[in-house]
């Protein structure tokens, strides 16, 4: 098993992404090939914001979807995968139904207005822009970091915007014998803090400065006793999170296994995110096979975590800082 590069290294997936940068938001699309890819997904976490998923579930009439969104915005943004329809259609994809083809496009959000402008919401033209803008491993990597979705994602937020860091959207692949290649492409807008090897890589940062982290952990112990979690002011000014994932891999599942796979890979976020899946986040993640090999079940969903652990901890080491929030190489750490 060796790391490879990013989600691109799953042939036949196709990466779009539309950003503003002033405003501070963006969308990311995922194109699979033209006769879809089978397609599960895992929601965990009290606020998604998410459209045609229940679909994804087993006993029910689709299996396979032709591209997934993922989107800053909140609701708003929802509206950026019509723009991904409206370009499939164009191109003769989607399920048959006789009269029309209609593209399955699955879709999910963060929660990304309290940075930026946040009376600029990704849109169907956006969506369509990053479709059209798609493109497969020919012209190298993906950029990592501040990136589509990512573009105005933060983690750390307990203690409020004022002391929150940049979160960014990360990829990485794995490879396992036989060609079967496992990739991943993950959002990082969390509540709680991203870690790695036990301790704070980016998170709530310390309003007296030192030490550099106050720990969301501790925090919610102390405050355990001041009576459940709140929204906006009654939570003086706590923002909500989300963190938004794809897992793909280029083998033959049906879609109760791939279901199976997703539900292993949220493992990946656990393992990094501290906390995650609060009432806070709306954490999803999706996962497609687009056929081709065999593997068994349980190794793809393990080492769909290993992937998303690890584009996490790309996407928060690449996000650069912006205006009053800062990311890791601001606070000292090197490049990624």
């Amino acid at each position: 098993m060796s790391l490879l590069r990013d989600i691109l290294d799953v042939p036949g997936i196709r990466v779009g992404r539309e950003e503003d940068p002033r405003a501070l938001t963006g969308c990311t699309v995922v194109l699979f090939p033209p006769e879809g890819a089978v397609a599960g997904m895992e929601q965990m976490g009290g606020a998604p914001g998410t459209r045609e998923t229940d679909l994804l579930r087993t006993l029910h009439l689709v299996e396979r979807v032709h591209a997934v969104v993922l989107s800053g915005g909140s609701a708003f943004g929802l509206n950026a995968a019509a723009g991904v329809v409206e370009y499939l259609e164009e191109q003769g994809v989607g399920f048959p139904t006789g009269p029309a083809r209609i593209p399955i496009v699955p879709s999910a959000v963060i929660y990304d207005l309290g940075i930026g402008d946040p009376s600029v919401r990704p849109d169907a033209a956006m969506g369509r822009r990053a479709a059209e803008a798609s493109r497969g491993p020919e012209k190298g990597p993906l950029r990592q970091g501040n990136a589509g979705a990512g573009l105005g994602a933060t983690v750390g937020k307990v203690l409020g915007m004022e002391f929150a860091m940049k979160g960014g959207e990360g990829s990485s692949s794995v490879a396992l014998p036989g060609g079967v290649i496992v990739g991943a492409l993950v959002t990082v807008n969390a509540f709680g803090d991203i870690v790695e090897g036990g301790g704070i890589l980016a998170g709530a940062r310390n309003p007296s400065g030192e030490p550099a982290f106050v720990d969301t952990m501790a925090v919610l112990r102390e405050r355990s006793g001041m009576g459940p979690m709140r929204f906006g002011r009654q939570a003086g000014e706590r923002q909500p999170g989300t963190v938004l994932g794809v897992v793909a891999m280029n083998v033959e599942l049906s879609k109760e296994e791939v279901n199976i796979v997703a539900r292993m890979a949220v493992a990946g976020l656990a393992r990094t995110i501290r906390p995650a899946f609060t009432l806070l986040d709306g954490d999803t993640v999706f996962a497609v096979a687009t056929g081709g090999l065999r593997a068994d079940v349980s190794t793809l969903g393990a080492v769909s975590a290993q992937a998303l652990e690890e584009a996490v901890v790309r996407g928060v080491r690449s996000a650069a800082g912006v205006p009053g929030v800062p990311g890791w190489r601001d606070l000292g750490g090197p490049a990624a």
